[in-house]
């Protein structure tokens, strides 16, 4: 009986080391998937998001405190937006010039959703700020469509910013953010948040709460699509969201937390919470890792005063 135990066990332990010998790349490939997946560079407490892509950045220092998958490509969604902006913007176009939104700028690809009719006018200033606040895509579409030279002049004029901005893996194929051609890693989308927090128009109507428009003499309510800037204990300076199937949710904010300028880049965020979830569970983890700072400085502060005096 005792020797067919040990026959018994001495065969399991045989099967199991050649099922590891089997897979050994499996295995490694799991171990360095879980290490790209937490790269964590702050010190102190530990931080898992539910977005594929992250990265937190300090906004002054240029530290990175932490990074997940940053420098993979993905599709960016309706985050593109900010760059439209800052391409309608370096034009230097009369902001108040009245657009009428065409039958052009409706969505073929996805058939989403938009009250802006074709027909409906609106001034360039109103049409940015919808794109930026509600992320409307007529309003993109119209912004894009009417730029000097049009639509081909306009991608070539995105793409050119974000080459100098040394978004080396960008690419954008849209205004609007539909087309799952427009992509860029989280490394890349910090370069474009900071860039775009320079423009003062941008930071004003990505963190508006909400706005009303008239078109033809009826009014339109809108209001910002990331929920974070009317909650009074955010202190943000720049926030765009983004979604479509393909790029999951997204999010980007500039903001003081802990003290520190940050920017936040969260993309692939699947749930409809998730994003705003990870960016309250990095708030929370950077407000842990200050108050552990805190303390072991004044600690140290401490313990000097405890030494006695010289002579």
């Amino acid at each position: 009986m005792l020797l067919s135990l040990r026959h018994l066990l001495f065969c399991a332990g045989l099967s199991l080391s050649l099922v590891c010998a089997a897979y050994p790349g499996q295995a490694e490939a799991r171990r360095g998937a879980h290490k790209v997946a937490h790269k964590v560079v702050h010190a102190g407490q530990t931080l898992s998001l539910l977005s594929a892509s992250a990265i937190v950045q300090d906004a002054e220092t240029g530290e990175i405190l932490y990074g997940k998958n940053a420098r993979t490509v993905t599709p960016i969604a309706s985050i593109t937006k900010l760059m439209t902006a800052m391409v309608v913007l370096d034009a230097d176009l009369d902001l108040n010039q009245v657009i009428t939104i065409s039958g052009e700028d409706m969505d073929a690809l996805r058939g989403t959703h938009s009250r802006l009719k074709p027909g409906a006018s609106l001034s360039r200033d109103e049409l940015l700020r919808l794109a930026l606040m509600s992320s409307e895509n007529r309003a993109a579409a119209a912004l894009a469509r009417t730029y000097p030279g049009g639509l081909a002049t306009f991608m070539n004029a995105m793409n050119h910013k974000a080459q100098m901005l040394g978004m080396n893996s960008a690419h954008f194929d849209d205004a609007t953010g539909l087309s799952s051609a427009n992509v860029a890693s989280a490394e890349d989308l910090v370069k474009m948040v900071r860039a775009a927090h320079r423009y003062e128009l941008i930071r004003d109507y990505t963190t508006t709460t909400g706005h009303e428009v008239h078109v033809a003499g009826r009014p339109l309510a809108y209001h910002n699509t990331n929920r974070l800037v009317a909650n009074d204990s955010w202190n943000i300076g720049l926030s765009k969201t983004g979604f479509t199937n393909d790029a999951g949710r997204c999010l980007v904010l500039q903001a003081k937390l802990a003290e520190r300028q940050v920017i936040i880049v969260l993309l692939d965020s699947w749930g409809k919470l998730s994003r705003i979830g990870d960016a309250n569970r990095i708030r929370a983890w950077m407000e842990a890792n200050a108050r552990v700072n805190s303390g072991g400085a004044h600690k140290a502060a401490q313990e000097d005063s405890d030494k006695p005096a010289p002579g």
